[in-house]
């Protein structure tokens, strides 16, 4: 745990978070910031700064939080019509928080453009 780091915050619940599942492993709250209708963010209780410092120990945790993605869309009534997982890693690639996060965004049609 970081003492700096809201995620590590909010599953210690020392700030508020609209919490929809949470055990030993994982957190899952809503988006404070959504950019579609549902859109939750899957975070590991084990602080990991960005993909990059996952390790191979860190495999069995990120499919994990794939697992409760998937149930958490079922609950949602967005896996038929289908949902995007996506973890944002470094400025580039729009991570804001250092703590990696699994979206979970549906109930809209998203496009892919390719620049």
């Amino acid at each position: 745990m970081s003492t700096d780091c809201v995620f590590c915050k909010i599953i210690a619940k020392e700030i508020p978070g609209e919490l929809l599942f949470q055990d030993e492993r994982v957190t899952a709250f809503r988006d404070i910031q959504p950019v579609a209708p549902t859109h939750i963010l899957i975070v590991p209780t084990k602080h990991i700064p960005s993909m990059n410092e996952a390790t191979e120990d860190d495999e069995a945790l990120i499919g994990y939080m794939h697992s409760v993605a998937r149930k958490l869309a079922q609950e949602e009534g967005i896996a038929d019509s289908g949902y995007r997982l996506t973890f944002n890693t470094g400025y580039d690639g729009g991570q804001v928080i250092y703590h990696i996060h699994l979206h979970l965004m549906g109930g809209k049609r998203f496009h892919t453009r390719l620049d």
